[in-house]
């Protein structure tokens, strides 16, 4: 019962959160640099982390956080819950992208601040032409030295779940040539898909070394990051 409570709280001052910066990201950020934008989504991610930790107990580590980008990179991570797509906000330097739902660019407010920062909203059922739209896209924002994130399973799978991995970021990589940074963690765990409750407890973030795509085909760089972020959630708790 304490923990749903807790859960209600915290999912009343996410959506808060979510109308004050987001209203901040669509009227004073759309009169200043890019860079002030980037910044106020950051600025969301840590304050929600705050929220997790004093509503609901919920912590996190990260392992190897040496390797988190200092440059433009693609990073490639498990999907599991909907922690991850607020913590890397706050964990991975401003200047980030996202491959994203185009359906997320509807919702109002998030929508508009997704919108006005360079994302890259795709329809799913486009196939091709959406896969091109990532390589073009995403090309043009890492010469920009801005950090892509994917989830190359294109939708949560919860703990014990393994999804087919997309190879949409994989063909980024071996387009454009940068270097890729796999992800993996526990989210799942302890804020499970489509659930509302947050166990207490601390997640797992362990964050891979960088690899050079240089010569690899996007199939092969597929493989290499699902064998090691499978490989790094199977070795990590799998109870809150």
């Amino acid at each position: 019962m304490l923990i749903t409570l807790r859960s209600m709280l915290y999912f009343v001052a996410m959506i808060a959160s979510i109308a004050l910066f987001g209203l901040a990201i669509v009227t004073i950020g759309l009169l200043l640099p890019l860079s002030a934008r980037d910044r106020i989504a950051a600025a969301w991610g840590r304050v929600n982390l705050w929220l997790m930790k004093v509503l609901c107990g919920l912590k996190y580590r990260i392992h190897g956080r040496e390797n988190l980008p200092k440059h433009a990179a693609i990073v490639m991570c498990k999907h599991q819950s909907t922690w991850e797509t607020i913590a890397l906000k706050a964990i991975i330097r401003p200047q980030q992208s996202w491959i994203l739902k185009q359906e997320l660019m509807r919702l109002p407010v998030f929508g508009w601040a997704l919108a006005a920062i360079p994302n890259i909203p795709i329809d799913r059922s486009a196939g091709r032409l959406a896969v091109r739209k990532i390589v073009e896209r995403g090309t043009q924002l890492l010469e920009q030295g801005r950090v892509i994130i994917i989830f190359p399973e294109g939708t949560r799978s919860a703990p014990g779940e393994k999804r087919k991995y997309g190879i949409g970021g994989a063909l980024l990589a071996e387009k454009s040539g940068y270097p890729v940074i796999p992800m993996a963690h526990n989210a799942g765990v302890f804020w499970r898909r489509r659930g509302l409750k947050k166990y207490p407890g601390t997640i797992d973030l362990v964050v891979g070394e960088a690899f050079d795509p240089a010569g690899m085909t996007a199939a092969e760089i597929t493989r290499k990051v699902e064998a090691w972020i499978e490989a790094e959630v199977a070795r990590l708790p799998s109870r809150p």
